[in-house]
């Protein structure tokens, strides 16, 4: 993996994130690798739920972040940050 693509991979989570919450400019909020998603965005677990549809429709079935997730404990879940996501998206599309 390079940093390149580790960046694009990124720059994708994001902006699928963008399309779900709106324009997080407009609400004051850059997103950025250290953005987490109940605190900064104020998401609940259901955002994640459809969040986790979006990534698998964009990515493919092996990016599955509801079976990720489940395998955390909920402090681990209320801590995600975009960069943690983005992350998992490289790990699982880089092996392909």
């Amino acid at each position: 993996m390079t940093i390149d693509h580790a960046s694009a991979t990124f720059d994708v989570v994001a902006g699928l994130l963008a399309e779900l919450v709106g324009d997080a400019e407009v609400l004051g909020i850059e997103i950025t690798p250290d953005t987490t998603f109940h605190e900064d965005l104020q998401l609940e677990s259901i955002d994640l739920v459809t969040f986790a549809s979006i990534l698998a429709e964009h990515f493919g079935a092996e990016v599955n972040l509801a079976e990720h997730l489940a395998e955390k404990d909920l402090d681990d879940v209320i801590g995600l940050t975009v960069g943690d996501i983005a992350r998992f998206v490289e790990e699982r599309t880089c092996r392909r």
